[in-house]
């Protein structure tokens, strides 16, 4: 009880210091660009209604979701297949090379022409950000399965989808919940960047549209929205991985434990 009071306290008292500097900093400000933190805060709760959670909050999340599990779902199932087998890393590790370096933003004209304005040019455009991350660390995490172990699986007959599932994926999975992490901020930004090129609603869509009309407090309490749903996400994302990876957390507390 008292460490999980510790650490509610830890995670609490930066954010706490960073308002309260907020507050302090901006309170007398006059500049139209940056009103005062009390301002932003009152404006708050007229601007974000039910309504706009419902038409603005809700498209936004469930095209980040779309496009983070079509990424991870590609990114895994490909870092199997190329982790696992030597001669198509060798072929595919230039062409993944090139790709990543191209950054997803840039591609987002692209990707308008082929999937038009629509949805689907949002998802595949945060799909295209996320996969790498979730990529390339399940390549690592599949090149890293130690040896003995499948010798080990190998002798008493563990092959095919068992194999898989019991061993290779498992093993991996530390290094898999890396990459999903990595994805998890990058799939945020690019939902955002996607919603400022041809939207009609989506929380860039209306951070761009208050910028536009010089509603700059409003605009603000966007930019609050996006760091609330970042940090939301980001707890959720803990919980999954605490419950996924229980064994590996317990393997990890029993080894610091042990002299």
């Amino acid at each position: 009880m008292k460490r999980t009071l510790l650490r509610v306290l830890f995670a609490v008292a930066l954010p706490a210091v960073l308002v309260a500097l907020w507050w302090l900093a901006s309170d007398g400000s006059t500049d139209v660009y940056w009103p005062p933190l009390r301002t932003i805060l009152k404006t708050f709760p007229d601007v974000w209604t039910g309504d706009r959670l419902k038409t603005d909050v809700l498209p936004s999340v469930l095209r980040l979701a779309a496009g983070y599990a079509t990424a991870a779902v590609v990114g895994v199932a490909l870092g199997t297949v190329i982790g696992s087998y030597r001669r198509v890393r060798a072929v595919c590790e230039p062409v993944l090379e090139f790709l990543r370096a191209v950054p997803p933003p840039v591609l987002v004209p692209v990707i308008m022409l082929f999937a038009g304005i629509g949805d689907t040019m949002k998802i595949v455009v945060i799909a295209s950000g996320c996969v790498w991350p979730v990529l390339l660390n399940t390549v690592e995490g599949v090149r890293a399965v130690d040896p003995v172990m499948k010798e080990t699986a190998l002798s008493y007959g563990v092959t095919g989808v068992a194999r898989l599932r019991t061993l290779v994926l498992r093993s991996a999975s530390p290094q898999i919940f890396a990459g999903l992490r990595q994805a998890l901020s990058i799939g945020i930004i690019l939902m955002v960047i996607s919603e400022m090129f041809a939207a009609t609603d989506g929380l860039g869509y209306t951070v761009v549209q208050f910028q536009r009309s010089f509603a700059i407090p409003d605009m603000w309490t966007g930019i609050l929205v996006l760091g609330l749903l970042g940090f939301l996400l980001s707890v959720v994302f803990q919980v999954v991985e605490r419950r996924v990876l229980g064994w590996y957390h317990g393997l990890r507390a029993a080894s610091r434990r042990s002299p």
